[in-house]
């Protein structure tokens, strides 16, 4: 019988599919993710932000290869999942730019307001940061409390970096999905 790396790409995703064996996919993915990170670098320009898009363009490939018809090559679907992916995120980015405040200058933020309106969504995100467990908060509280980096969290939680960051993003996804259910 043929090893993973013999297989084609179209094999190791039907064997994937119908075993649900992550060794199938992990082939897949240390075939192309080398690949996949300089396409992600040459659209941003900036390797941690491509670390992290490829990160979740191969998470959004896991989730979605029971879509993957064999219309194309596979790689040829996936670059194309990858393009897309970071000129989504760099134009989300365009749209929400930020201002710069002078330091030399006073801001009033006594508007009653603003204040109320703002101690309102604290509330409410404070409420939905009540419903994650425990876990999803403490590894939440590491990388943007205490500035560990996601080596550091798997260490501590006998994890690979690979669950951490998928934990992560799945309890951002979470928080942000149960906040904005709250405001409608």
């Amino acid at each position: 019988m043929a090893t993973h790396q013999e297989l084609k790409d179209e094999e190791l995703i039907k064997m994937h599919l119908h075993s649900q064996q992550n060794n199938y996919f992990e082939t897949l993915y240390n075939r192309y993710v080398s690949k996949v990170y300089r396409r992600c670098l040459s659209l941003t320009k900036d390797s941690a932000q491509a670390e992290d898009f490829t990160h979740d363009i191969f998470l959004r490939v896991h989730g979605n290869l029971g879509k993957f018809k064999e219309r194309s090559a596979f790689s040829t679907w996936l670059y194309s999942i990858s393009y897309n992916y970071c000129m989504d995120q760099l134009r989300y980015a365009n749209r929400t730019t930020t201002i710069s405040l002078e330091h030399d200058k006073e801001y009033d933020w006594s508007e009653s307001s603003d204040h109320e309106n703002l101690e309102f969504r604290l509330q409410q995100l404070a409420e939905v940061m009540g419903t994650i467990s425990p876990e999803e908060t403490e590894i939440l509280r590491l990388k943007y409390e205490n500035g560990l980096d996601v080596k550091q969290i798997a260490e501590q939680f006998n994890l690979k970096n690979s669950a951490v960051k998928m934990r992560l993003k799945r309890t951002r996804d979470k928080i942000r999905r149960m906040y904005c259910e709250q405001l409608l």
